[in-house]
């Protein structure tokens, strides 16, 4: 979540990664439905979309090196701050000072040495040492933001109490900051890695066929199934999206963190997803770091159906229920032929059909969403911030944070994740999977 806060401009990956420029117009093909495959039954006939063209590897670009020499900056930075800002502060003897101040530079060096192993999935030193890390870049996160709330706060206290009042504020807070950081680490670690929760959500749709009323849609988010997350944790979700029998299974996006070659086994359970009509996946920003032409290939191997500004329509009980897909926002700067496109995922559509179901990795996609006409998108890419203070920034860069809200006629819900990224720490924002019901509107 911290690196889609700070690619709040062009950067989609804050890590060592990769970028690209797309210029060329996107391609507007859709999907005509193949048969579901046997392990996901499903009662209508559909048609398979005629995909986009992919290639088996996403064309992707370095970032400039200024870019990554500035975010080690910062990070270095923030290391020094912390420690002018506590050290002296702290009630312990010069060689405690220095003991802290070599592990504030162990602290720097091993986030950016655990960055650098998440991309080494099949060696367990690196496995080992992106854990570390990234246990080790939640704690840093919390202890430089109380370092600043510490500051803020204590600018004001000193100039209304005595200096020896002011000394042993000093000392009291700078004890309390590494300690309250150890707190939230360790909270939000059990909070991280517990199975999400199930939440119900229920769309009050217009002129909704009463055959659709009680449609019900479980939605899959952000997973990120990589370097802290494997194939147990994914299991763990399917087991509990099957136990709900839903009609249709929505994965939007942010699956992965790494290459098929290192995570098809971790990705394997969901082949046994169960739903009436089938799981339908859609492209977040993470797939195009990993090599989304690659992953396409492997998800309908599973049996998942991938729409690329793409749709279907489903036959439920008689009524004609529209689902389509887009690629993620960002999509075009891996592949110009990937622009997320929501009214191209709409060509061939019978006029008049409703309702319309949009599955879109960002919710910033809900503009274009609105415009095309559809009454529903499900979004994930925010967690809901994942842990304080991040979700106060979310809103700098999306429409939406979490939950269901409305953009004109369009209701807009925004999953917090079924799983993390980064760091494994969650504060206040559980994971979940949401249980989408459409319910008919009541008319004013």
């Amino acid at each position: 979540m911290l690196s889609k806060l700070a690619r709040a401009g062009r950067h989609p990956r804050l890590d060592l990664g990769r970028a690209g420029l797309a210029l060329a117009p996107p391609r507007r093909q859709y999907l005509i439905v193949r048969p579901v495959k046997r392990s996901m039954p499903t009662e209508s006939a559909a048609a398979q979309p005629a995909p986009l063209p992919l290639s088996s590897t996403t064309r992707t670009r370095r970032r400039p090196s200024r870019f990554i020499r500035n975010i080690v900056t910062l990070i270095a930075l923030l290391h020094i701050y912390v420690g002018v800002r506590l050290l002296p502060a702290l009630p312990i003897a010069a060689l405690g000072r220095a003991l802290g101040a070599l592990a504030l530079c162990a602290s720097f060096a091993l986030i950016i040495a655990g960055a650098r192993a998440r991309r080494v999935q099949d060696n367990r030193f690196a496995a080992n040492l992106a854990w570390i890390g990234s246990l080790n870049g939640g704690f840093f996160s919390s202890l430089a933001v109380l370092t600043v709330s510490r500051d803020f706060l204590l600018g004001p206290a000193v100039l209304i109490v005595s200096r020896g009042e002011a000394g042993r504020l000093e000392a009291a807070s700078a004890i309390a900051v590494p300690l309250l950081a150890v707190l939230a680490t360790v909270v939000g670690y059990i909070d991280a890695r517990r199975w999400p929760r199930v939440v119900d959500v229920e769309v009050p749709l217009l002129h909704l066929p009463t055959e659709l009323q009680g449609f019900t849609i479980a939605q899959i988010s952000d997973v990120h199934i990589g370097p802290t997350i494997k194939r147990d944790f994914l299991r763990g979700i399917v087991e509990i999206v099957n136990s709900l029998g839903v009609d249709l299974v929505a994965i939007t996006g942010d699956l992965v963190d790494g290459s098929v070659e290192q995570l098809a086994p971790h990705v394997e359970p969901l082949s046994r997803l169960r739903a009436r009509h089938g799981a339908y996946f859609v492209t977040g920003n993470h797939e195009y770091y990993s090599g989304a032409g690659a992953w396409v290939a492997e998800l309908r191997r599973l049996g998942l159906h991938v729409l690329l500004n793409e749709h279907v329509v489903l036959d439920h009980r008689g009524a004609p229920l529209l689902i389509a897909g887009v690629t993620d926002y960002s999509a075009q700067w891996f592949d110009p032929a990937h622009r997320s496109d929501p009214e191209a995922a709409l060509a061939g559509a019978p006029p008049g059909l409703r309702p319309r179901v949009l599955l879109a990795h960002q919710p910033r996609s809900a503009a274009a969403a609105a415009d095309a006409g559809f009454d529903l998108q499900l979004s994930g890419h925010t967690h809901g911030g994942q842990f304080w203070p991040w979700n106060l920034f979310v809103r700098l860069q999306q429409p939406f944070t979490a939950g269901l809200n409305r953009l004109g006629k369009l209701w807009v819900y925004t999953s917090r994740g079924s799983g993390y990224w980064g760091p494994p720490k969650r504060l206040g924002v559980p994971s979940e999977i949401a249980r989408v019901r459409l319910v008919p509107a009541l008319r004013s």
